[in-house]
């Protein structure tokens, strides 16, 4: 099941040659944030009797964000004002215990007065309802967990740096929210073979899978030789016991979606896994494109072929 490292080209071509079936794409639509973009969305789910979702809220020309609720009415997502408002990017949610778990990235400045992030981490029976309770290691976006069906924890890391240059994937077994903390994190060990040299990737939503493994929705990126990113949705399956893991691969690219507005020039070609919904062997993505709008596309779920395994 271990894989090895293969760059970003040679995933593009493997999806490209593919030729993966696109069923259907769709722009989001936002009212009651102005004239602010909202990206970077959660998979709608569940809150009491509401069907809602989260997203990055912030204006064009500044990356100074909060995350807001909608609830979709009348073809759009209005925004929900009685709902909390967080200082924060890039949101997710999952459940553990029953429990709603959401969290995002807050960007602070250090005591040396640097610009530098973290995820922190709220739980709570409704978001009206939620509480802070973690905040991860400095310098680390793109943490998350859930439970497996087995009732482990499952926690999904990416350090940046000396130990996982421009972003790594680790991952460790937890019994219980009670045993979550910055060491632990810090000490996760890696995936093997996982990205090429130079380039990053991190988790974005983890998916239990029947026969006991974890299905991994994320994000793999790149740098071109102008300095443009490039980021691509992809997937890929863990052993959450050993570590061995299945190839990476790309699942959709900024050309499935349809064509708009970007924040800069530099990030045109980005897809930024949001959440997915797995149903009736279709997965549908909810995805930030080039930092500006948010769009769902459905695809054959990729993730079914390994569920037999």
């Amino acid at each position: 099941m271990m894989s090895r490292q293969t760059d970003c080209c040679a995933l593009l071509e493997k999806y490209r040659n593919d030729d993966q079936p696109v069923h259907e794409v769709e722009k989001l639509k936002f009212t009651g944030v102005g004239e602010r973009d909202v990206y970077n969305v959660t998979a709608a789910f569940g809150d009491g009797e509401k069907e809602i979702l989260a997203g990055r809220v912030e204006p064009r020309d500044s990356e100074e964000s909060v995350v807001a609720f909608f609830e979709k009415q009348n073809g759009s997502w209005q925004l929900i004002k009685d709902m909390p408002v967080f200082p924060l990017q890039d949101p997710f949610v999952t459940r553990i215990d029953g429990m709603l778990i959401f969290g995002g990235v807050e960007v602070f400045r250090d005591g040396s007065g640097k610009t530098t992030w973290r995820t922190v981490l709220y739980k709570g029976r409704t978001v009206k309802s939620l509480v802070p309770f973690f905040r991860g290691p400095e310098g680390m976006k793109d943490l998350r967990l859930t439970q497996l069906h087995s009732g482990a924890i499952l926690v999904l890391t990416r350090p940046q740096g000396r130990k996982g240059g421009r972003g790594k994937i680790g991952f460790f077994l937890m019994a219980s929210l009670d045993e979550l903390d910055v060491r632990k994190i810090e000490d996760a060990p890696l995936l093997e073979d996982h990205f090429a040299d130079g380039e990053w990737g991190g988790a974005n939503e983890i998916h239990p899978l029947k026969n006991g493994n974890a299905g991994v929705l994320g994000h793999v990126a790149h740098f071109d030789e102008q300095g443009n990113r490039h980021y691509y949705s992809m997937i890929f399956t863990l052993n959450p016991h050993n570590g061995d893991h299945t190839p990476v691969e790309i699942i959709a690219t900024r050309n499935d979606f349809i064509d708009g507005p970007t924040k800069r020039e530099d990030l045109k070609d980005v897809v930024f896994s949001g959440g997915a919904i797995r149903r009736n062997s279709k997965l549908i993505l909810y995805a930030g494109t080039s930092d500006a709008e948010a769009q769902k596309i459905v695809l054959n779920d990729p993730f079914e072929k390994y569920e037999q395994l």
